[in-house]
């Protein structure tokens, strides 16, 4: 199987349309309509719905194209293996849970760079489970996510605290301070991405006698900018990571709510794979990147 195939149906996959991915690749239709074909002969199954719409994935299509990325992915991290030099430039890959990669890293790895001028590097976001996989498969060095790693083989360091807020916005009609039973007489935009905030919404509600159903919630959203905007815009109230609207609140867009005896904090890990420390360059810039970013996450 050639991975050029895997890269064309994974593109197609994502754009559901042949033709707008064989006019960016500058080829015919016919011979990207061939190249996937010849995947799915090799694979012994259709991947691929085609019809004057476009093209939807099959149930053997979606299994290939949930590991496609990954299968990439491998494969350019091991051409980059392949050339690289322990003396030379590293391309450092980090991934991090979102509202860290988005808020916090930035001013790291801009430190980071001035340190060591030489690395490239890549920044991108991904969920916990995801980001524990790829720094396994070497897919990425580096990642950073909220509590410690579920695979016990990862090493890990806590470099910081993250915690959940309730906002509104400033002309909002409700207090600054309120109590956790006061939660379900306003309306809530519930942030949906891993954070486990209902499971930890509904443990406190059951100490107090009531359940999670009781809220007011006005509709689930995994994108915490939806959130924000939302809660902007005055459709209620929303829980947000607090690296994610530190600004917000100093510049008075947003306002902090607090609840009475109720927090939700997190720790933030960064985590790696033991054998990084084999090659001494990444091992240095292992023993920086864990000081650096335990003194200047933005």
């Amino acid at each position: 199987m050639h991975i050029e195939y895997l890269e064309y149906f994974y593109k197609v996959a994502e754009a559901k349309s042949i033709s707008k991915v064989a006019n960016s690749a500058h080829i015919s239709q016919s011979a990207l309509s061939q190249q996937i074909s010849k995947l799915e002969d090799n694979l012994g199954c259709t991947l691929l719905e085609r019809s004057n719409k476009g093209v939807e994935l099959t149930e053997k299509g979606l299994i290939v194209y949930n590991y496609a990325d990954n299968i990439i992915r491998m494969y350019e991290t091991m051409l980059e293996h392949l050339k690289k030099n322990n003396d030379d430039a590293h391309n450092i890959k980090i991934e991090a849970c979102w509202s860290i990669a988005t808020y916090s890293l930035p001013c790291v790895i801009f430190k980071m760079k001035n340190k060591y001028p030489k690395h490239n590097y890549v920044l991108n976001s991904n969920e916990g489970k995801k980001i524990e996989e790829n720094v396994l498969s070497d897919i990425c060095e580096f990642g950073v996510i909220y509590g410690k790693p579920k695979d016990q083989s990862l090493v890990y360091h806590k470099i910081g605290v993250d915690r959940l807020v309730l906002v509104s916005s400033p002309n909002y009609a409700v207090p600054e301070e309120i109590s956790f039973e006061d939660l379900n007489k306003y309306p809530l935009i519930m942030l949906n991405d891993k954070m486990y905030i209902k499971d930890i919404l509904s443990q406190k509600m059951k100490g107090t006698g009531s359940k999670i159903d009781q809220l007011n919630i006005i509709y689930n959203s995994d994108s915490m900018e939806s959130v924000k905007a939302s809660v902007l815009n005055e459709f209620g109230i929303g829980f947000l990571p607090y690296v994610a609207i530190k600004k917000d609140l100093y510049r008075k867009q947003l306002k902090l709510i607090n609840i009475l005896d109720f927090s939700i904090e997190y720790d933030m890990f960064l985590i790696y794979n033991k054998k990084i420390n084999e090659n001494k360059v990444m091992k240095d810039f292992n023993q920086y990147f864990q000081d650096i970013a335990q003194k200047s996450l933005c």
